[in-house]
């Protein structure tokens, strides 16, 4: 069986050229905007230097949020390493934009796991959304997938605040949202209330495309550095950016109101993320060109995939339906022992924070959960379906998912 899976591999191979060869098309126009930021913004050596105590006047740490709001092609932009996660980005945004009585309204049916504890629709946890006076509402996709327009005009009210678009499918069956959809939904919401503010999870979606979605029309958004725009060199971060009246209150909640985004110092970091965003929009094509190999494999292998992989792509990650927990952790085993840190490790599902069902998770990545590096991951529930993202280079995904593949075959 291993003889006849490195055939079919090489025969994947050649199939999907067409296919790289787009990414790598999408992959020069993001670089070469994120050149040009870097060279608007004037970096220099000094920026890469890093500061201490308060961070006034850190010079480096301007640079870089001015470069990321460039290439972001917003007003502003806070990118902090102590910004600890994507869900915490978001967080940022959400309790800094809404006030008690505000109403969000979520359009592609229920957030992902994590989100849900912190509006207050799954779990207790102290300091909810809902705890402090927000109010959720939500819209359910239609059968086929796609936005609801009739349900989100209905549910728009005078207590609408914000309007939470999330780019990335997270654990769903959902498709990911991609830009042009972005815009359509924003043009429908301002001609119906012209002042809800649009937030938009960018988490995994970023240089997948060939604009962000600030140039859709969107007012905020959110994402991680250990996912797309860190390149995988950024050891820790995230990042917030849009309107400037957005990214100061989401700034004042990071730090405290009055002091906002005067303080913070990039300490060691500040040379790794800047490096790490100018090399993003390579790394991101070499995930997706991963991503494109295993959908068309396990497709070769008689599983379903999502999406497709000659199909459009709005993020990094890859479905995989496996069909059977027993599977499901085969394909992780076969990940983590493919893996450059921690091969020996043997991955179990377990309970994790904000998760309702056990997960696993496959990530012998050099900076802990960095999921750009390469991870597969999934909550162990029907139809049992893991959850590929990342890879530094084509080839570490390649030989990471026939591992997984080989793995399957065996159960």
């Amino acid at each position: 069986m291993i003889t006849d899976l490195d055939k079919l591999s090489e025969e994947v191979e050649k199939e999907v050229q067409e296919v790289y060869r787009a990414v790598d098309a999408a992959a020069m126009h993001n670089h070469k905007k994120v050149l040009a930021a870097f060279q608007k913004t004037r970096v220099s050596d000094y920026h890469l230097k890093g500061a201490t105590g308060y961070g006034y006047g850190d010079r480096g740490r301007e640079a870089l949020e001015q470069t990321y709001a460039e290439v972001f092609r917003s007003e502003a932009a806070l990118v902090r390493s102590q910004i600890v996660s994507g869900t915490h980005a978001i967080a940022l945004c959400l309790y800094g934009v809404l006030r008690p009585g505000d109403e969000i309204l979520a359009v592609q049916g229920e957030p992902y796991d994590t989100l849900g504890e912190m509006i207050g629709i799954r779990g207790n946890a102290p300091g909810s959304l809902k705890e402090l006076g927000v109010t959720y509402k939500q819209v359910e996709l239609l059968n086929e997938g796609g936005l609801d327009y009739e349900g989100i005009r209905q549910a728009l009210n005078v207590r609408t605040k914000m309007i939470m678009l999330q780019r990335s499918r997270g654990y769903s069956r959902q498709p990911s949202l991609g830009i042009s959809a972005i815009k359509q939904i924003i043009g429908f919401v301002r001609n119906l209330k012209p002042e809800t503010v649009i937030f938009v999870d960018n988490c995994y979606g970023e240089f997948v495309e060939t604009e962000e979605p600030v140039e859709a029309g969107a007012d905020l958004v959110a994402g991680s550095l250990i996912k797309n725009p860190g390149g995988g060199l950024a050891p820790t971060g995230g990042y917030v950016a849009g309107r400037t009246k957005y990214v100061e209150m989401a700034a004042n909640r990071w730090s405290a109101p009055g002091i906002g985004a005067e303080v913070g110092p990039s300490g060691e970091h500040q040379r790794t993320l800047f490096q790490g965003l100018f090399l993003a929009p390579h790394i991101v094509a070499e995930a997706l060109k991963g991503a494109v190999f295993a959908a068309r494999l396990f497709e070769r292998l008689g599983y379903k995939v999502s999406p497709e992989y000659n199909a459009r792509r709005h993020d990094i990650v890859q479905a995989i339906e496996l069909g059977t927990p027993e599977k499901m952790l085969a394909f992780c085993r076969g990940i983590q022992g493919a893996s450059p840190v921690d091969s020996h490790v043997r991955p179990e599902a377990n309970e994790m924070p904000g998760y309702a069902e056990p997960v696993v998770m496959a990530a012998g990545t050099f900076v802990q959960g960095a999921s750009l590096e390469l991870s597969a991951d999934g909550p162990l529930r029907p139809p049992y379906t893991v959850y590929l993202q990342g890879g530094l280079s084509k080839e570490y995904v390649r030989l990471a998912v026939m591992a997984a593949a080989r793995e399957v075959l065996k159960m």
